[in-house]
């Protein structure tokens, strides 16, 4: 039986089975299918493991079966604290196996006092967590700190890869990680129910508590489903994950992982190799991350003079608005880009097609993946559809979406309008053809005397300059108007801009003088969330505490009779 309330219901769960959208596959059951095909062939990798199909088999059934004989039954939670390792997929099929409901959005950053309170929060049973990994474990560790979950049964330590661990590395009254050549016997049999709560990852937290979004086997693997049969991936596309397993985007490779029999490599930043080095060596011919990922990347290919992405043919994208100019240039390295939207809650619903001609890829999101649908509401009103070409809240609803937030009636009720569709937070707007722009977050937008400004369209333009290598803007107080908008860049290599230089770029590119920056920073380097996105949270706060003191600029360009017309109708000086 399934304890944990969700939004499954009946009526929804049959449409999605008669349309095709869910099946009767699980994580498990994909894993032990290529497991009898495709014994052999290689599954899964990091910078120190190589595993096969049938390994992966094995080394699933005996974690699962730890757990269960240390007393974990269907429904109960495992939590994942580590670093991008073979291990972490290991643990999630496992999940799957048992009907265990897994946590891995655990992230680096985070402090051991943060990991006890979400751990406490989700009544965790077993946690696996690698001594030295976290925020602050040069002073906590959390095989002591985890002493005051109640709740929780077994504890597992992983020990770091790359060297033998030293004698008496074990933390006291931790487990050690099972593996495949355990002598155990198997007495706990798969759980099959595709619709049982398997994943439980906590979204970023930017406002109040983080959330707990809860998915199943099939809102998972509809989604994987989808991007497969759109991109024609197989058996021989071997899938380079960028994000960490803790971020949903590593739970979208998985899936299509399963879905299609591909090698799943993973990234490991401490494992000494650059992204780029790693695509080489993995011959990957299919990368996933964030828009940072691809900027990083493209600045190492210009830096060693490189003319091609070794075997890469395709570049997903998501996380955050990609600027035109980036897919632009891997158009012309012949990789495709793959313009991606959504979220946790619901996956990589939205994206460009392999046939989608230049402009679609680089300038939309492209439509809704089978299983998935959305609509543009008004900002003021959830509950009333914009026309297209207007600006508004993306929703959505499907097969692809989440049952709900863990433990949270209310935020799982405030997330949907009266009529059922999914509100995302996010501002968008559909064009002509049905493809979808993304604006932004609505907590983004910056509203300057009244005047609403997208950052995602100041920073696309900022990217078409090739001297800047990423961008962010973001609001700034002012007593008179409200808002005012900063504009804080990265230069490549050997670039120095000034101020008024940027702005005449964004003049040229066709940014308004109503939207134009009035305060611009260059930096060294941006905050990150462990995904690879721009923490802009940060820079507000950065801003507030005096540790960023932007320039104060003003874009000034010759008036013409048409800008004094528009001028008096906004009610703005020239």
């Amino acid at each position: 039986m399934n304890t944990i309330l969700t939004l499954h219901d009946p009526q929804t769960a049959r449409e999605n089975y008669l349309s095709g959208v869910w099946h009767q596959d699980t994580l498990y059951s994909l894993t032990r299918e290529h497991a009898r095909v495709r014994p052999n062939a290689c599954a899964v990798r990091d910078p120190y493991r190589r595993l096969t199909w049938r390994e992966v088999l094995a080394n699933v059934d005996i974690i699962a079966e730890h757990l269960y004989q240390g007393g974990l039954r269907r429904g109960d939670r495992v939590a994942i604290w580590l670093p991008n390792r073979i291990e972490a997929v290991l643990i999630f099929l496992a999940c799957s196996r048992n009907g265990y409901v897994c946590c891995p959005s655990l992230h680096q950053n985070y402090t051991n006092a943060e990991i006890v309170k979400l751990l406490t929060r989700i009544r965790c049973k077993a946690l696996f967590a690698q001594p030295g990994y976290g925020a602050d474990s040069d002073r906590y560790s959390i095989f002591k700190e985890s002493a005051g979950i109640a709740t929780l049964k077994q504890l597992y330590a992983l020990a770091p890869q790359g060297s033998e661990p030293a004698s008496g590395w074990l933390p006291e009254g931790a487990l050690s990680f099972p593996d495949h050549v355990s002598s155990i016997g198997i007495s706990s049999a798969p759980v099959l129910d595709p619709d049982k709560v398997v994943y439980l990852a906590f979204t970023s937290g930017t406002t109040g508590e983080p959330k707990g979004v809860m998915h199943s086997d099939n809102t998972l693997l509809a989604n994987g489903r989808a991007l497969v049969a759109d991109w024609r991936h197989d058996a021989s596309t071997i899938l380079l994950a960028l994000s960490p397993m803790s971020h949903h985007i590593g739970t979208v490779a998985l899936e299509q992982s399963l879905v299609a029999g591909i090698e799943l490599v993973l990234y490991n930043p401490a494992a000494s190799r650059s992204t780029l080095d790693w695509a080489l060596e993995t011959g990957a011919t299919y990368v996933m991350g964030v828009p940072t990922h691809a900027m990083d990347m493209l600045s190492a290919l210009r830096e060693r003079g490189l003319s091609q992405l070794g075997n890469v043919t395709v570049f997903y994208m998501a996380g955050a608005p990609i600027p035109r100019e980036v897919a632009q240039r891997f158009l012309d390295l012949g990789v495709k880009p793959q313009n991606v939207y959504g979220m946790t809650e619901n996956g990589s619903h939205q994206y460009t097609l392999p046939t989608d001609d230049s402009n679609t890829i680089v300038s939309t999101c492209g439509r809704a993946c089978k299983g998935y649908e959305i609509r543009i509401f008004s900002p003021e009103n959830s509950d009333v559809e914009v026309a297209p070409g207007e600006t508004g809240e993306i929703g959505g609803k499907g097969g692809v979406l989440t049952l709900g937030y863990y433990d949270n009636q209310d935020a799982t009720e405030k997330s949907f309008n009266s009529s059922g569709w999914f509100l995302s937070g996010d501002l968008g707007m559909l064009d002509e053809n049905g493809c979808l722009h993304v604006m932004g977050r609505k907590k983004d937008l910056i509203i300057r005397g009244g005047h609403n400004i997208y950052p995602s369209q100041i920073e696309d333009l900022a990217h078409r300059h090739a001297g800047i290598v990423k961008s962010a803007a973001f609001p700034v107080p002012d007593d008179r108007l409200g808002e005012k908008v900063c504009l804080a860049v990265i230069f490549a290599s050997g670039v120095s801009l000034a101020a008024n230089e940027v702005l005449q770029h964004l003049h040229d590119a066709g940014l308004s003088k109503y939207d134009m920056p009035e305060y611009f920073l260059a930096m060294e380097a941006f905050p990150l969330t462990p995904s690879g996105k721009i923490l802009k949270r940060e820079l507000i706060e950065w801003l507030k505490d005096g540790r960023l003191v932007p320039e104060p600029v003003r874009w000034k360009a010759a008036s013409t009779s048409h800008d004094v017309k528009n001028a008096i109708k906004e009610g703005v000086s020239l």
